[in-house]
């Protein structure tokens, strides 16, 4: 909290408001933790920009946060066919996924998420002074934050990102006040980042250490010594590490952001089994033609069928064009023979091509997303809904066509 020497001349609304300061370098850091959906946030931020000095002004935004704040139409330029070819559609939906929880907040007391970062870029370019992103891109602390846990701990991170967008419960100004002991990534996976070291040191612990280091980092290009002073507006949950990290951290900043930056190294185990399970079904089904030709080609018609049958059950579920169900029903089956774009991403382009997105789709994407109805009436939700069916349709079909061989064959 504020010393009590400096609270007595700052105005009312900052009595109260979590600021720290910081001396680094010879620069002071003004750091007020925020609420990202808060009226008295916002007031915080520009009464603070009104009363002191700044020579910077530091944000809690990356740079496609930023980009998305400052245009909010950016996301209709956004090519489906891409999205689904570089393997990003898992990120993409969790990030709609995030913003509709977020919207949800704002909708109740008319206030835009992350409307006090805004106010602080707003501050700094009336007052001429630069604005520095300093988060983490949040498509790597997703990535990081899904590799850190395990494999059953993921259903628990889709069950609280979904759970977080079907919510209808009201919830009351005071307990979005309450979010200032949180981050709002935290509160949407809920329980699971406080009950679990990765996830907590992926959401949040990572993101104090890199954005210390950012700081550092940019008072160093910019020359900052004695006497500057950068404001730095964060949540306030991220409040306590981030100044902790700014008065402790040793080394390159450059290193530092560098190697919090770095994509997770994939799991190998997960590639192995699947390539293990498909091997001894192929295995089986040369074993089958070997002892009676009839038989072997009953196996392998039973490996089509099933894992093309729920591959394009997956896309018949997801609402997905007939030319879409039969490109589910086609990629299952062949799966093994072509890495890189799983099955559900050869549908998914096929659903993308048919049924183009209309730009009306684009523009009411965040709220059909909250409703588990406008995921089948939104054309691009459709899409991304039709990908991960198939590709989960074609890893049951492929268990189950794997099962039902090596019964055959007993």
């Amino acid at each position: 909290m504020i010393q009590t020497d400096i609270t007595d001349s700052l105005p009312p609304v900052l009595h109260d408001q979590p600021i720290e300061r910081v001396m680094r370098d010879g620069v002071e850091y003004v750091v007020i933790g925020t609420a990202h959906v808060s009226r008295t946030s916002v007031e915080a931020v520009e009464a603070l920009l009104a009363h002191e000095t700044f020579d910077a002004v530091a944000v809690e935004l990356c740079d496609s946060r930023a980009q998305g704040m400052r245009d909010p139409e950016a996301f209709k330029q956004m090519d489906l066919f891409q999205v689904i070819r570089q393997g990003k559609a898992g990120m993409v939906a969790a990030s709609l996924v995030l913003s509709s929880f977020q919207k949800r907040l704002a909708e109740q007391y008319g206030i835009q998420p992350g409307a006090e970062m805004k106010a602080g870029m707003d501050g700094a370019e009336q007052r001429g002074v630069p604005v520095w992103l300093v988060d983490r891109e949040v498509g790597t602390t997703l990535r990081r934050a899904w590799h850190s846990v395990g494999f059953w701990q993921r259903f628990g991170l889709m069950g609280g990102l979904i759970a977080s967008v079907f919510e209808r419960e009201n919830i009351q100004e005071v307990e979005i006040e309450k979010l200032k002991q949180g981050d709002m990534l935290e509160s949407a996976f809920s329980e699971f980042a406080t009950n679990s070291a990765p996830l907590y040191r992926a959401l949040i612990a990572e993101r104090d250490a890199y954005m210390a280091a950012r700081l550092r980092e940019q008072a160093a290009q910019a020359g900052f010594g004695e006497g500057r002073r950068v404001l730095v507006v964060i949540g306030a949950g991220h409040l306590k590490g981030l100044c902790e990290q700014l008065r402790t951290q040793q080394g390159d900043p450059a290193v530092e952001t560098a190697s919090l930056s770095a994509a997770p190294p994939k799991a190998a185990w997960p590639k192995w089994l699947a390539l293990g399970l498909v091997l001894a079904v192929f295995v089986a089904i040369g074993f089958a033609f070997h002892r009676n030709p009839s038989l072997g080609a009953a196996a392998l018609r039973d490996w089509v069928l099933y894992t093309g049958g729920f591959s394009a059950i997956g896309a018949i579920i997801a609402g997905a064009h007939p030319l879409s169900v039969l490109a589910a029903f086609v990629a299952g089956p062949i799966k093994p023979f072509r890495p890189g774009i799983p099955s559900g991403g050869i549908s998914a382009m096929v659903e993308a091509w048919v049924r183009r997105p209309r730009v009306a789709d684009f523009e009411t994407l965040r709220d059909d997303i909250g409703h588990w109805r406008g995921w089948w009436r939104n054309r691009v939700a459709r899409t991304l809904l039709n990908f991960f069916l198939v590709c989960l349709g074609t890893i049951i079909g492929e268990y189950t066509a794997g099962i039902h061989i090596v019964k055959s064959l007993l």
